[in-house]
């Protein structure tokens, strides 16, 4: 069954437009028909880890930079949890700058004057590759809960078929953090011969039973919200908005450090000189999460972020690879970077030890870097000089291996 073009149904986008603030009318318009490039595949269907497979799909994705003439430049990013394909420029929905521009761009250490860098919306997200908010061939609706549940790995899988379409053999890189990291791995695993280069950053080899539980207590606050309607909310012109806020203030605590929070915000209260002796915010902390929470549900879907957090806690590559996870790694030639933030209490440092102890185990060409940080999880997204020369010096040295000028 072929997919089904949105822009067909004028009546979806009227009936939102007509219920929906502007910005989530955005936001669907980006799950449905993207401003990035798309490619759709349709005659190959795509075999999930859970049995299911997807007969249609599509992924949104963005390049910068130029594919030089053997192929040999290309550099795939993988975005974490809430992230996007728009790691540089302006993001549609947000009109906020890319995530990753820090990083990536004309002169930064992963250069669009010298690299073709492509970056895809993972399988499951909601900004233009296919997911639960996307439309469902069988119904002309969007999937909800209809979609199938989904694993890191078919994330990865789906990304294969884009870099098939690009006709590129194998990538100079991959680099990710967090659960971008673990499509790196994945990445390594599954299709060693296609890496080069792998940078896995603040990340591990399995979901802790901790981020599980983070996770859980984020999607029941998503499901207890009566206008999440058992994930037909978009049937109903809803947006679980109070449970979704909650779910991002939660998972927001965790991406910083105590010490971060402190400095920032302390005991401060907000816009006024004394408590209030009520539920209102009165600290500038519980100011902040609010914020976080309320521009959050603008900008995702709330069936994407039940999906992709399940998809997380089902990560564990030693267990795909016979509870060993040097046996992940066998037989790879890909040089490695491995890097950890020393304040990062969601994915510590004794997981990025774990991975390089696993690449020793198989002789990998490894290094490892932990880097002083008081910014928590969230450093690998903000500026740290001592990251960016990592980054630099590695990407230097792979491309000279690589025979790259």
């Amino acid at each position: 069954m072929a997919a089904i073009d949105p822009r067909q149904h004028p009546d979806l986008i009227e009936r939102a437009a007509h219920s929906l603030a502007p910005q989530t009318v955005q936001r669907l318009r980006e799950a449905w028909t993207p401003s990035s490039k798309v490619v759709r595949f349709a005659g190959s269907p795509l075999a999930l880890d859970g049995g299911s497979r997807l007969e249609t799909f599509q992924v949104a994705y963005e390049t910068w930079g130029e594919l030089n003439a053997d192929k040999s430049n290309a550099v795939l990013v993988c975005h974490a949890l809430t992230g996007d394909q728009y790691v540089v420029g302006e993001n549609p929905v947000t009109k906020k700058p890319g995530w990753w521009e820090t990083l990536i761009g004309p002169g930064q250490p992963i250069d669009t004057r010298r690299f073709y860098v492509i970056c895809a919306n993972i399988l499951g997200g909601c900004m233009g590759t296919t997911g639960p908010a996307s439309i469902n061939p069988a119904t002309g609706m969007p999937y909800g809960l209809g979609f199938p549940v989904i694993t890191i790995g078919d994330m990865v899988e789906a990304q294969v078929r884009l870099i098939d379409h690009l006709g590129i053999d194998q990538l100079f890189a991959v680099i990710g953090g967090s659960m971008g990291g673990m499509q790196v791995l994945e990445w390594c695993a599954r299709h060693k011969q296609r890496v080069f280069s792998a940078m896995p950053i603040a990340t591990a080899p399995r979901h802790s039973s901790q981020n599980i539980a983070f996770h859980e207590v984020g999607r029941q606050a998503v499901m207890a919200d009566p206008d999440w309607a058992r994930g037909d909310y978009h049937g109903n012109g809803k947006v679980p908005r109070n449970g979704l806020a909650v779910a991002r203030m939660a998972a927001h605590i965790t991406y910083l450090s105590e010490q971060a929070l402190h400095e920032k915000f302390g005991r401060n209260l907000q816009n006024r000189e004394a408590r209030t002796f009520s539920f209102d915010a009165d600290f500038q902390v519980e100011s902040y999460l609010r914020h976080q929470g309320s521009t959050f549900v603008d900008r995702f879907d709330a069936n994407s972020y039940l999906y992709i957090t399940r998809a997380m806690d089902y990560f564990d590559l030693a267990a795909e690879n016979g509870d060993v996870l040097a046996n992940a790694f066998r037989g790879t030639r890909t040089r490695f970077c491995v890097v950890s933030f020393t304040s990062d209490w969601l994915y510590p440092t004794r997981d990025s030890r774990e991975i390089v102890q696993a690449l020793n185990a198989v002789a990998a060409n490894v290094s490892f870097v932990e880097i002083e940080s008081n910014k928590g999880h969230d450093a690998f997204l903000l500026e740290e000089p001592e990251f960016f020369a990592t980054i630099t010096g590695f990407v230097n040295a792979a491309a000279a291996h690589r025979g790259l000028q």
